[in-house]
């Protein structure tokens, strides 16, 4: 069995803040993959399905960010699982907006949410990054990443939400590198081949230059007599 854990704040207010793009990658996955109703338990919000051949649950902790552990830490007890069990999705401040990265173990960066769950499940677990941006300083980022997603965020964020429930079997399989091309193919799909190049320009036409003057064979003293003439 997989834990598939989304990071975010509960409640209607904190739902489309970048903070919990964790939570909406959860919600899609669920949704286009037929999980079961979420449930309230190990103070989180639950949902059970499969992805592939494996038996997942799909779990939101309700606790608020900072104290995210507890509700993981809960439920690896309850269904005697490793921290190599569990992948996290979460915010991630060192990535520009619409990158993913997959990462295996590591340190917290900071991010209250895995500071939480490294005193609860220490630093194995693996990781996928979302990447939302970085403010440019320090004294920002609370309020940046508490704040809801642009409008002009709209689209690379509803194309990582899709390359991520596209990639979710890959991901609960272990194969990061199909899960990266799921999620690729929806945030920098291929050019078709097949798309016409465009044309190139006409060469220009030659400039036209004048007729030479025709040779002067006529001898010094017939030119004399012209010139008189």
């Amino acid at each position: 069995m997989k834990l598939l854990v989304g990071l975010g704040n509960p409640g209607g207010k904190y739902e489309r803040n970048r903070h919990n793009i964790g939570f909406m990658a959860l919600d899609r996955i669920a949704s286009d993959h037929g999980f079961g109703p979420w449930k309230a338990k190990f103070q989180a919000e639950i949902s059970e399905g499969r992805l592939g051949s494996e038996k997942v649950l799909l779990l939101k902790p309700q606790t608020f960010m900072n104290l995210s552990g507890q509700s993981v830490g809960e439920a690896m007890r309850f269904y005697k699982l490793s921290p190599k069990d569990v992948i996290v999705l979460h915010d991630e401040l060192d990535l520009a907006p619409g990158k993913v990265r997959v990462k295996q173990g590591g340190g917290h960066a900071g991010h209250n949410g895995l500071r939480s769950l490294h005193s609860h499940l220490g630093d194995t677990y693996g990781r996928v990054r979302l990447g939302i941006g970085h403010p440019g300083r320090k004294e920002l980022v609370s309020a940046y990443v508490l704040h809801d997603f642009a409008k002009a965020d709209e689209d690379w964020l509803e194309n990582v939400l899709r390359g991520i429930s596209d990639g979710a079997a890959h991901l609960a399989a272990g194969d990061g590198g199909k899960f990266m091309n799921a999620v690729s193919l929806r945030t920098a799909p291929p050019r078709s081949s097949t798309t016409p190049k465009p044309a190139k320009p006409a060469p220009k036409a030659p400039k036209a230059e004048p007729d030479p003057a025709p040779a002067d064979d006529r001898n010094a003293f017939q030119k004399l007599v012209d010139k008189f003439k």
